[in-house]
């Protein structure tokens, strides 16, 4: 009976004849090790009894990375085949489950993760370059507007799509979360490319009769607009919340992930510049609206299908709230002396930190104006209540403003790097009066912004398995290159871009002057294939900078915070088109006085557009030297 009643329990289950128990750290005396990947766990020793009732196992173990009581690591513990014992692992950067529960290493996260992460991202690019590549063509031959109002809409759409990212971070950060956030955003951008779609395939006369003709496009382009809110800043940093950067394997996993995030947006980027926009010219605008919608409402089904694996890191609270907090403490005390002793500032007790999703960070040197708000004085002391944020902060609050205090130089070095692809509508007014015919063939002078969509395709998958190798021997670093060190390459590949521009032009110009043709307005006898490099050299900025400040931002940015900081690199690109603008007009008005042609006349032919590439590409070095000298007096954070 005994023998009958043995074989039908379980192997291994929790009974009378099976005893866990824990008795207290493991062989080395501490109660956390580090493990061979770099993953601090906890860690137990701990004897089963099975069958025969004599202890069968005993060996160290980790378990989890929070302050859990034995009792509550043993409902952690995994009974496998044969009684043994095995032990679930978890992340130890704050990520938990669907569930809310600590995230498991083996169930969530990593590549398993990333494949509808990327797919997701993949469909989200090509819906939107399907709408923006030919959107003037779409208004003014669909919509019949006129090129002014065409060229006004566009511009707004375009700045609404680089402003909404803020709100979006913002939700994100604080309240939905990353993956809720984009599945909500997903869900508003495929609304509005129904509308769009429903734009092109509605008869016009129906429009007149039940709602306005301009309702529909307007509308759809307003929740496109809005949608990019959400997945442009919560995407690449969802993705790289799928690896635990306190564990070696998987952050060096991480930065590969980046440079597959840049190859998913660009190859939507090349589709729907290449074979959407045929398929818009030659088979109508609602097959043209139809196909990207489809791709989008797909990465919507990706995302939510993959809920389970997923790992997740929970909300914080208003950020922007915090920020505040430690201003008005600091400046309140700003007659109190900071203690000489750190560890006299005012932290949370224990290895929680008080914003939820946020590990603790250590207290750094600098910015000392702003330790004030985590100085104890006596009022703190006496008073029996919690104190308040508005009166006192911890460190790790202090710690999340000095660290944007400290992006801040980085990131806006961003917007004179972004000013080099704002360029591409000169680089096609210069291509225009080239010669662009090769053997018989037309290649049109846009067509050459495929170089540097080509340039990322190639460079983007491959920057881990060959250039990492190379710069490894050369730097000494296993990864390469430093996500600052990356992001200043990139900005001198953006720099020698302009210097490209800037010798064919006049090269170009000089054969025109010796040709006779500087005022006719026509293209002069040079080959069209030398704005090649240029373009190539975009191409290369872009895998080294974007992908950096990608990674630079991510790492370096608070864990409450990650979302909205890559808003605000995001921001960096339309302040660059901004400053391009701005600055084409200012030297117009100068160089254009007094009957002069100026640098970039219509015929330019007669102008000097060498001129303003040379002075563009100056600005770029001079961004690299400021670049370079914020980099080098950076101070990188430090998380518990």
């Amino acid at each position: 009976m005994a023998d009958e009643e043995r074989r039908s329990r379980p192997r291994g289950s929790h009974s009378a004849r099976s005893l866990l128990a824990f008795l207290g750290p493991g062989p080395g005396g501490s109660s956390e090790e580090m493990s061979s990947t770099g993953t601090t766990c906890c860690t137990y020793s701990f004897a089963v009894e099975v069958e025969d009732g004599a202890p069968q196992a005993q060996r160290s173990s980790p378990v989890i990375c929070k302050d859990y009581t034995m009792a509550e690591a043993a409902v952690h513990l995994t009974v496998v085949a044969g009684g043994q014992p095995d032990q679930e692992r978890y992340t130890c950067n704050g990520s938990v489950d669907i569930r809310g529960s600590p995230a498991s290493k083996k169930r969530t996260g990593n590549w398993r993760a990333c494949y509808s992460i990327l797919g997701g991202e993949f469909c989200g690019a090509l819906a939107y370059y399907a709408v923006g590549t030919n959107l003037v063509s779409y208004l003014t031959k669909v919509q019949k507007q006129s090129n002014v109002a065409a060229a006004s809409n566009i511009a707004s759409w375009q700045g609404t799509c680089y402003l909404t990212p803020l709100l979006g971070a913002f939700l994100a950060d604080s309240y939905w979360g990353r993956h809720r956030t984009i599945v909500i955003s997903l869900m508003i951008f495929t609304i509005g490319m129904v509308l769009l779609t429903l734009s092109a395939v509605v008869p016009a006369s129906m429009h007149t009769m039940v709602i306005p003709q301009e309702l529909l496009p307007s509308l759809g382009l307003f929740l496109t607009a809005l949608g990019l809110g959400g997945m442009w800043p919560c995407v690449p940093t969802f993705g790289a919340d799928q690896f635990d950067d306190t564990d070696a394997t998987e952050k060096v996993q991480k930065e590969l992930y980046y440079n597959w995030y840049f190859f998913a947006v660009n190859g939507g980027f090349f589709i729907a510049s290449t074979l959407l926009v045929w398929v818009q010219d030659n088979y109508g605008w609602g097959w043209g609206f139809g196909i990207p919608t489809l791709f989008s409402a797909t990465g919507i089904a990706g995302f939510l299908a993959c809920m389970k694996l997923y790992r997740y890191q929970k909300p914080g609270g208003s950020a922007l709230t915090r920020i505040c907090q430690v201003v008005v403490a600091a400046t309140r005390k700003i007659n109190v002396d900071v203690p000489d002793d750190r560890s006299l500032l005012y932290e949370m007790p224990g290895k929680e930190s008080s914003i939820v999703g946020s590990r603790k960070l250590m207290h750094t040197e600098g910015l000392r104006f702003f330790d004030r708000a985590a100085t104890i004085t006596a009022s703190d002391e006496t008073s029996s209540n919690i104190p308040s944020p508005w009166k006192l902060c911890t460190v790790t609050q202090v710690e999340e403003l000095k660290i944007l205090a400290r992006m801040l130089p980085v990131l806006l070095a961003g917007i004179i790097f972004n000013t080099a692809e704002a360029f591409f509508p000169l680089f096609i007014e210069q291509g225009q009066v080239m010669v662009n015919h090769i053997d018989g063939f037309s290649i049109p002078p846009a067509t050459l912004t495929t170089f540097n969509c080509l340039c990322i395709l190639i460079l983007a998958p491959s920057y881990n398995k060959i250039l990492v190798p190379v710069l490894s021997r050369i730097t000494g670093m296993k990864r390469g290159l430093s996500e600052l060190q990356r992001i200043g390459v990139g900005m001198v590949f953006a720099m020698l871009s302009l210097v490209s521009a800037a010798l064919v032009e006049m090269v170009r110009l000089d054969i025109a002057k010796k040709g006779g043709l500087v005022h006719h307005n026509s293209a002069v006898p040079m080959n069209i294939l030398w704005q090649g490099p240029q373009y190539f050299f975009i191409g290369v900025a872009k895998v080294f900078t974007v992908v950096g400040f990608i990674e630079f931002v991510y790492e370096q940015s608070p864990d409450a915070m990650r979302s909205l900081c890559q808003a605000c690199s995001l921001i960096m690109i339309t302040l660059g088109s901004y400053l391009v603008s701005i600055m084409l007009k200012f030297i117009n008005s100068v160089t254009g006085e007094k009957g002069s042609h100026g640098w970039i006349p219509e015929n330019l032919n007669e102008g000097h557009l060498d001129h303003f590439f040379w002075l563009m590409a100056g600005l770029q070095l001079l961004n690299v030297l400021v670049f370079a000298y914020s980099a080098t007096r950076y101070k990188r954070k430090l998380a518990s």
